[in-house]
Formats: C-alpha cells, sequence, structure tokens
C-alpha cells in the first residue's frame, strides 16, 4: 500500500467539538496536520501540530484529508503503519475532552486533549 488515501482506508470523522478548537487552533497556528502513532505515551490521542512540522514517511499511512468548515484548506491526518493494521476496519472519530494531553500537541495548553472514539465498519 502506497503513503496515500486509499479506497479502503477508515473514514476519520470529526465531533464538532474538535471541528471547534481545530477552528480556534488553525487561527493561531496556521495549517494544521494530525499524526496518530500509537506510541506508548499517548495511546489513542491523536496528535496535533502545525502541517509539514511532524515528518512523516513510508512508515506512515495517509487516512484522510479533513475538511472543516471556516478552515480554508485540509487537515491531514496521519497514522504510523503498525497502527494502521491494528485500526484497519474502524471508523474513527476524533474528539476532544477535558484534561491535559501531550505537551507537544497544539490542544496541550487548552486544558484540553484530543482523542479517538472508534466505531468497526464492514463486519
Amino acid at each position: 500500500m502506497d503513503r496515500h488515501e486509499s479506497d479502503d482506508a477508515p473514514r476519520v470523522e470529526l465531533t464538532p467539538a474538535a471541528a471547534g478548537l481545530l477552528r480556534r487552533l488553525r487561527e493561531a497556528h496556521g495549517p494544521l496536520m494530525f499524526h496518530q502513532s500509537g506510541g506508548c505515551c499517548d495511546g489513542s490521542a491523536p496528535m496535533c501540530y502545525p502541517e509539514g512540522e511532524f515528518r512523516t514517511g513510508d512508515s506512515d499511512v495517509l487516512l484522510a484529508s479533513l475538511t472543516v468548515d471556516g478552515v480554508a484548506e485540509p487537515i491531514t491526518f496521519w497514522m504510523s503503519r503498525s497502527q494502521y493494521e491494528v485500526w484497519s476496519h474502524t471508523r474513527l472519530i476524533v474528539d476532544v475532552v477535558p484534561g491535559r494531553g501531550s505537551g507537544f500537541s497544539l490542544e496541550a495548553p487548552e486544558g484540553v486533549r484530543f482523542l479517538i472514539r472508534s466505531r468497526m465498519v464492514g463486519a
């Protein structure tokens, strides 16, 4: 599989709360991207960065280019290939909840964190 979106890639959605936060983050930081690595520290928390700040490579899969009302450009959503193999049959829903996430993700100073909710698809 290549590094770009494919027809069998899981669909990624945003809750209204996540879309609202992304509008505020876009205004403050410019174009945005997500990356979900599934690393030991943040589990299922997708990390939000200024677009291009997190370097993606052959070990990453582009799952979606998310359209958010009020944001001029799509927000890309990347996942590490190893995580993709685990999550490939799920619909990913990006939500936001109170609490402190990673200090590296743009929403951390807001007192909230992004997280993934999921639903099985195609079963």
